[in-house]
């Protein structure tokens, strides 16, 4: 099962964060933000199929997202936990924890922002077009 989300990149990407990556459906970004790929999402969790949630609730689920923006694309897996909540309606967030809140679509991921391609960093804070796929196997 799978949900895909378009967003875009913006020039304040860093994805400097070591623990979370974040998309957003904000059209802003400030310095701040190193966590955040990419903006203006057109999908939050929120907006995610029940099944696909429910799927994402089972513990031994297999939970991946993938960013493509140009020539570039990334993996990143985690797993899944009944303690999703799915409901916000403004972003997603992967987490190397079991840190669990309303924005959260995966935990235990194997890196946060600071481990995508560099290459595809750029290419997001050139702004680049962006999909982002998040494939659950339960």
């Amino acid at each position: 099962m799978e949900e895909t989300i378009r967003a875009r990149g913006h020039e304040n990407v860093t994805a400097r964060h070591a623990s979370t990556f974040e998309v957003t459906t904000d059209d802003y970004l400030t310095p701040a933000g190193d966590c955040i790929l990419a903006v203006e999402a057109d999908r939050a969790p929120a907006d995610f199929a029940p099944e696909f949630v429910d799927a994402c609730r089972d513990p031994d689920a297999t939970i991946s997202v993938t960013i493509e923006a140009d020539d570039h694309e990334e993996t990143v897996t985690g797993r899944g936990t009944s303690e999703f909540a799915f409901e916000s309606d403004r972003s997603m967030v992967g987490r190397t924890s079991d840190y669990v809140d309303d924005r959260t679509v995966l935990v235990g991921a194997e890196f946060a922002a600071d481990g995508f391609d560099r290459g595809l960093v750029t290419a997001l804070s050139e702004g680049a077009e962006v999909v982002v796929t998040i494939r659950v196997k339960a």
